[in-house]
């Protein structure tokens, strides 16, 4: 199925049936020692809700932490008093998104940083200053499986400089999505400094200046087969009442006109 969409005075096709999923299922990856994902049949009575054990349907029960269990779709209700819902803050579900592969820089003290001379650097390459795209996705590398099902508490995984953020703020980034499970440092003494900027939140409580319609995806995967460049972003989340939201980031690859013409 072919559809055609413009973004800035471009018109792309896209193949929606080839979708590239870029979501970690929930329970293969953890992180901030949340409490693991777990599923359990409902019992009243003599009623179990598992066929396997003889009910008539399967009826479960689920516990999860939406930040801490694999891929997810937050937003600034997840650093305000007033916990705004992402079911309410996330209305658009369509994007131009940017890809971006981005090396580690490994500093004296030992973190893994994201810095915002490289990621200028491949946004620039890749004419993103000229399409702007909604959203971005940052693929860091090495970019090893072991991001599939890791356990990342107490690891200091790699998270973005300030600066870093900055930039991406003033390109116009409304949709980030990473493959870490956090844009801030795991321990910074409760700062957060990244997600402050990034919704433009001062303290504990949103403003009008706020960018409150923004969303940070964080723990998603993107397969090395997936090239850098502009895609179409379907991001699915469920409709939960809540500051975060499991989710599921599919992308398709855009092609223009003259990319027919030359094929």
């Amino acid at each position: 199925m072919l559809i055609t969409l413009t973004h800035q005075h471009t018109t792309y096709t896209a193949d929606l049936a080839r979708p590239i999923d870029c979501s970690i299922p929930v329970g293969q990856v953890k992180c901030f020692h949340s409490t693991d994902y777990k599923v359990t049949p409902y019992q009243s009575g003599d009623f179990v809700g598992s066929v396997s054990k003889g009910a008539p349907v399967n009826f479960y029960n689920v516990q999860l932490n939406p930040h801490g269990n694999g891929t997810h779709t937050e937003c600034l209700g997840h650093i305000t008093h007033a916990q705004e819902s992402i079911n309410d803050k996330l209305k658009q579900f369509h994007f131009i998104a940017g890809v971006l592969s981005i090396n580690v820089t490994l500093l004296e003290d030992g973190d893994r940083v994201l810095e915002r001379k490289d990621i200028e650097e491949s946004y620039t390459q890749l004419g993103y200053d000229l399409s702007r795209p909604e959203a971005l996705m940052i693929r860091t590398l090495p970019n090893g499986t072991d991001k599939l099902s890791i356990d990342y508490s107490d690891t200091n995984p790699p998270y973005l400089s300030s600066d870093a953020m900055t930039f991406l703020v003033e390109m116009g980034v409304n949709h980030l999505l990473l493959d870490l499970p956090s844009v801030d440092r795991e321990y910074d003494d409760g700062q957060l400094a990244c997600h402050h900027l990034f919704w433009n939140v001062a303290g504990h409580d949103a403003s009008e200046e706020s960018r409150d319609q923004n969303t940070i995806t964080e723990m998603i995967y993107i397969p090395d087969n997936v090239s850098d460049g502009l895609y179409l972003l379907n991001l699915q989340i469920p409709s939960l009442p809540l500051d975060a939201a499991p989710s599921k980031p599919v992308i398709y690859q855009l092609t223009t006109q003259s990319d027919y013409d030359t094929k």
